[in-house]
């Protein structure tokens, strides 16, 4: 079955740094545009990052220049490199797999920005 499982999660002060991944199976991992959403409390779910099959890459105004996404085929894995971190990036933190009409997602993990 699909299962994609996030990890990295947890506390880290303003101006830190963190690196998410997303280990996955159950499907063809190269073929399939992977991204990273974030939903803060009381919010809806937003896209923070998403990287093509071709590793094109796209992110959300709000972290262009902190957070890099990447993926690694071999290891059916996509990371999200977070730096400069701020507490409104506060929130959980999903991975998803896309294809045609095909979408996955993973059961967050969460990411407090706090000193």
């Amino acid at each position: 079955q699909v299962q994609l499982a996030e990890s990295g999660g947890g506390l880290v002060q303003p101006g830190g740094s963190l690196r998410l991944s997303c280990a996955t199976s159950g499907f063809i991992f190269s073929l399939y545009e992977m991204g990273w959403y974030r939903q803060a409390p009381g919010k809806q779910r937003d896209l923070v990052a998403q990287i093509t099959s071709g590793s094109s890459t796209n992110y959300a105004d709000s972290v262009k220049g902190r957070f890099t996404i990447s993926r690694d085929n071999a290891k059916n894995t996509v990371y999200l490199q977070m730096g400069s971190l701020k507490p409104e990036d506060t929130a959980v933190y999903y991975c998803a797999a896309r294809r045609g009409s095909y979408h996955f997602w993973g059961q967050g993990t969460q990411v407090t920005v706090s000193s």
